[in-house]
Parts: C-alpha cells; structure tokens; sequence
C-alpha cells in the first residue's frame, strides 16, 4: 500500500506511556508502511525509538525526535528541522492528551494551564507552525487525536482532559475553513474506549480499585459492539483522513468509538 509514498508525516506523541500498542505508534507504523518518512516526536525519546524500530522492521521510512510540546520554542524548531531536512511536512498527526482525574475541585489554576498548554496550545503552536510551508503547496493535512470525553460525560470526573479535547474538535473545524482555499484539510478523529498502555497508568483508578482485567471488561459492555477499540482501529481511521481518499474530507470529526456514541448503556437487569 503506498497511499502516503514519498510524503513527509510527524507524529507528535508518536511513542507509547508503556508496553503495548498506543495510537501515536500504530499511527506512525500505518502511515510508515503506507510510504511516508515518518518523524516521530515523543518526551520519551527511548519510546520514539521503539516507533521507529518496528517502521524499520516493516519496511519503512522513520526518524526519532525527543519532544516536550509544551515546550513551545522545542516543538517549533523540531517542526522547522523537518521542513529543513526534507523540504516539506504534509502530514501532522497530533497525539497528545494529558489529564487529571478526580473530583473537579482538585483540579489547581497549575493543573489546568499544564494541561491546556499539553493538549490545545501545543496544537496550535504545531499548526501555525506548519501552516506556511503547507499553503505553499497547496497541500497537507492536519489531524489531532481527541477524545469521546470531549463529547459527553464518560462516567468519571475528568474535566480539564475532557474540556479541552471538546476544543480541540473546535480549534481543527475552525481552522479547516480558514485553511481550505490553500488546500489543507484539518480533521479531528474522536476515539471511544480504546485498549492502550495508557488505561493502565491513568484511568485504572477511576474503577474503584477493579483489576485491570475487570475494568477491561466493564469497558468492554460499554461497548455496543462489545470490545474496546484497538490502537489500529484508530491508526485505519487516521489513513484515511491523511490520505487523497479523503480529498473531499475537512472540518470535520470521525468517531471511532464501537457505537458509544450513539447510545447510553443501562446497567444489566438481574
């Protein structure tokens, strides 16, 4: 398959938080096995080698970058070295996402600024810094990694996290219009209760202290389709929009969530 041959890609977040597949590295081995160089950015640079392992390993095309995005003069020259070294980016993967679960009122001013510069004011550093080299090409495409928590209540409290994936589904509709004359398409993909590294380390202990096989099965019935998503359930959904089969494709959401959307699941009657 080489929907992306010769393209350029970064993957912000393109590492995992732990063993296992998580969506910045299925993505950056999709869009790598679709023929794109692959650049992936992680804060944890062993973790962006890893990503840029198992590219090599199918083939591919990647380079590993230590990141912090809330670094804002780090992402901008990590962004301007890209354009350097290979003249272009026509593709920018955002996948970022940091919180704090707990009640709301624990939630501190320095909580809530970390976690808006993490989550949105990393996105648009990454955006507006892209943004010329694409409208000069009159091409690429910017996609971000949002939440179903930016939608509706998910069933524990998650309020910053939540907040600002709901604007980060706003920020990419509203730049997608702006943008769409100079041909760059800007989409945002909502993922459901997907089976990462990352549920382990932070969501687990919102389950009331269940194993981490009891909440992979209260999550899974949540579910209309019965089963958490998977890391490349969402990486087909990201090819697609960074693909020329979404040509027509912009300021826009797509749902990857096994119908959770759709729905309010009722607890099972005994």
């Amino acid at each position: 398959m080489s929907e992306l041959q010769d393209r350029v890609a970064v993957v912000l977040g393109g590492g995992s938080i732990g063993p296992g597949w998580g969506i910045g590295k299925a993505v950056s081995v999709a869009f790598a096995k679709a023929g794109a160089r692959v650049v992936v950015a992680d804060r944890d640079l062993p973790s962006a080698e890893e990503t840029c392992t198992l590219i090599a390993d199918e083939g591919g095309v990647g380079s590993a970058v230590a990141l912090d995005v809330a670094d804002d003069a780090a992402l901008v020259s990590v962004l301007q070295d890209v354009l350097a070294t290979h003249g272009r980016i026509d593709v920018l993967y955002f996948n970022v996402g940091i919180g704090k679960a707990g009640p709301s009122m624990d939630t501190s001013p320095a909580d809530w600024r970390r976690i808006c510069d993490a989550n949105l004011t990393a996105l648009h550093v990454a955006a507006t810094t892209v943004l010329p080299a694409m409208r000069a090409q009159q091409r690429g495409v910017i996609l971000a990694t949002s939440s179903i928590a930016g939608l509706r209540d998910v069933g524990f409290p998650h309020l910053a996290y939540g907040s600002t994936k709901a604007a980060v589904i706003q920020y990419l509709r509203l730049l997608a219009v702006e943008n769409a004359p100079f041909g760059v398409r800007a989409n945002t993909i909502i993922p459901g209760l997907i089976d990462t590294p990352r549920i382990e380390k932070t969501v687990a202990g919102s389950y009331g202290g269940a194993s981490l096989a009891a909440m992979k099965s209260l999550r899974a019935a949540q579910c209309p389709l019965g089963r958490m998503g998977t890391a490349f359930d969402v990486a087909e959904a990201a090819l697609f929009l960074a693909s020329d089969r979404a040509s027509y494709v912009t300021g826009t959401e797509l749902l990857v969530d096994g119908g959770l959307a759709a729905t309010t699941r009722q607890p099972e009657r005994a």
